[in-house]
């Protein structure tokens, strides 16, 4: 597995409009993108910076994992994400190096990329995403 880039970095946040209004005065540009992503219990609204992406992340349910987070941790970096080839190939790889896989197989994630998450048990406390562009 080797990734072409880093896809975006996920930030935990409590108020999504308060974010947003933030990074747009911080990064001089508009948020591109809003979407609710029902199975992950999130609301997630995004930013371009050169060829990465910031995805803010606010919970719909505090049961859900970005709101666990925020209760155990508060706001802030939730997870890393590279971009990928061969997603389905690259867990199989990590798996049998010994990365405890989150996902075993992709699913679907934000702006339609399949996404796997690693454990952060096994990515020195920092939770890892892989995605893939669909084809």
């Amino acid at each position: 597995m080797k990734p072409s880039h880093i896809e975006h970095i996920g930030i935990a946040v409590k108020d999504l409009d308060a974010a947003i209004a933030y990074y747009e005065k911080l990064l001089g540009s508009k948020c591109y993108a809003v979407e609710e992503v029902i199975d992950q219990k999130v609301k997630t609204a995004f930013f371009k910076v050169g060829q990465t992406k910031i995805e803010l992340l606010a919970s719909t349910d505090p049961e859900g994992p970005v709101g666990k987070f925020i209760e155990k941790k508060g706001e802030g970096i939730h997870h890393i994400a590279f971009a990928v080839e061969g997603l389905q190939d690259a867990l199989k790889v990590l798996a049998d190096e010994g990365i405890q896989l989150i996902d075993q197989k992709p699913r679907k994630g934000a702006e339609g990329l399949n996404i796997a998450f690693l454990h952060p048990k096994s990515t020195m406390g920092v939770l890892t995403e892989l995605c893939e562009q669909p084809k």
